[in-house]
């Protein structure tokens, strides 16, 4: 299955228990923060875990995904009722209704032609008010990280509620300049065995940049880590861009 893991129901619940809080949450509630910002869209909201965070810190939260399975796993969390939770992609965002938007745990990697990515950002811009914030996180492909991808080192056990062993693990299919397309597998302890296909774009930080300011943002800020560090130092290999709104018209 294509993206199983947000479409079926059975995978939706082994990700949500193997994708905890984590230092990325920390970051970005810390980088909401920085500045006011009433109205939030948590953009490829998933099961909502940092909607529901948002909103429970006084945010007015909008959860955009157009997964259905993910979607009625964040209804069902608690607080859930505090965030309002659309089905759909950038065609359902209102004009100029939010302060903030972000788009976590690598969801701009799903984007991958430069079409979809550029007016999904375009999107996002007219969703936004003038000097609205855009937040989002990438894996740097200097990182690499596809090499992990190997039954090998990415192999691990996840629990699911109630007890249940899943083995999980990855096997990259291709890569052919930055865009890499993997399967995932998830063997039960009944013996049964589901897979999970997905293609990801790797975009440099320049590649970032240029698409970012074409779609009518400044970059603000590149981190390349959790706790801050610049580009292309430390260990999480990622890409944390900060943009700001520009004016219509500039």
């Amino acid at each position: 299955m294509h993206h199983g893991e947000f479409e079926d129901p059975r995978l939706v619940e082994i990700y949500d228990a193997e994708f905890v809080w984590g230092y990325d949450d920390d970051l970005f509630m810390a980088l909401l923060a920085e500045r006011n910002a009433p109205r939030v869209l948590d953009f490829g909201c998933g099961t909502g875990r940092l909607a529901i965070a948002m909103a429970k810190a006084g945010h007015e939260v909008t959860g955009v995904d157009p997964a259905r399975a993910s979607l009625d796993a964040a209804r069902r969390k608690p607080g859930a009722e505090q965030v309002t939770w659309i089905e759909g992609s950038a065609e359902v965002l209102p004009a100029r209704a939010f302060d903030a938007v972000l788009l976590t745990s690598h969801v701009a990697q799903f984007l991958v032609s430069d079409e979809q990515w550029l007016s999904t950002l375009r999107a996002l811009r007219r969703s936004l008010v003038e000097g609205g914030r855009l937040i989002f996180d990438s894996r740097d492909p200097a990182d690499r990280r596809w090499l992990r991808w190997n039954p090998v080192d990415s192999r691990r056990t996840v629990v699911r509620p109630g007890g249940d062993r899943i083995e999980t693990w990855t096997e990259v299919n291709s890569e052919v300049e930055g865009v890499v397309t993997f399967t995932r597998h998830y063997l039960f302890t009944e013996g049964d065995e589901l897979t999970s296909t997905a293609t990801l774009r790797f975009r440099s930080e320049s590649e970032i940049r240029t698409t970012v300011e074409a779609a009518g943002f400044d970059v603000d800020r590149i981190y390349g880590g959790w706790a801050k560090e610049p580009v292309g130092t430390g260990e999480d290999g990622e890409l944390i861009v900060i943009a700001v709104a520009r004016p219509q018209g500039r």
